[in-house]
């Protein structure tokens, strides 16, 4: 098991227990290697053979536990999407950020607290984010686990905080998910630009971070500033 599926493969192997079952020492090799080869190539272009070949494994073992691909391709990104995503992606930040009775006095330090958290978030798990960047647009049931999520988990939350802000005045008056859909397009451009199409150092995070926010808060117009 390698150092960056390892904490994926544990969250996974502990949902399987959660739901009365246990994976088998196979059923984790073959996850870490569809995690791998899907990251890689793509759902599309991935085979079951090659899975099997880097898993170690026959390729009729693979189909002993899941029918398909697909639904291969689901026992990661599907539980990951809906029950993970809420309590492990956001826990720490959860407890420092959404449920902090007093958040910070500025919006901009709450936006860089969020900004921060997610590209950490990202760069640990690099794979998983290929994997969701591929595959949401074209697998209906992922997008509707990740739109349930982001709904129900992530936008009631920050809806109030939002509101918070505008009661103080640092936020322009605008429906919260017009304020919330510009500042996650902003930072999940910035994370993915950054991490998979030109990368820059882990030390050029904070100034990457910087300007977005600064981008985020005052637009592209001079008389913003």
């Amino acid at each position: 098991m390698t150092e960056n599926n390892e904490q994926w493969l544990e969250e996974l192997l502990k949902l399987a227990e959660s739901d009365g079952g246990k994976k088998t020492e196979k059923q984790a090799r073959i996850l870490e290697a569809a995690i791998d080869i899907f990251a890689e190539k793509g759902f599309a272009v991935a085979s079951t053979s090659e899975i099997a070949q880097k898993a170690g494994v026959a390729e009729g073992t693979i189909f002993r536990y899941y029918k398909t691909k697909k639904e291969l391709l689901l026992a990661i990104a599907g539980p990951i999407a809906l029950k993970l995503a809420a309590p492990f992606v956001m826990r720490e930040f959860a407890v420092k950020v959404l449920d902090n009775p007093h958040p910070p006095e500025q919006v901009d330090q709450f936006f860089r607290s969020i900004a921060k958290d997610r590209f950490q978030f990202a760069r640990k798990n690099i794979k998983m984010l290929r994997i969701w960047i591929h595959e949401i647009p074209y697998q209906a049931e992922l997008l509707e686990q990740v739109q349930t999520l982001f709904q129900e988990i992530v936008y009631t939350r920050i809806d109030k905080i939002i509101r918070h802000y505008q009661e103080l005045g640092q936020i322009i008056e605008a429906p919260p998910w017009r304020v919330l859909r510009t500042a996650v397009s902003l930072f999940v451009g910035m994370v993915v630009t950054h991490l998979l199409i030109l990368p820059i150092d882990e030390a050029d995070e904070d100034e990457e971070i910087d300007r977005t926010i600064d981008l985020l808060m005052h637009g592209l117009s001079p008389r913003g500033r």
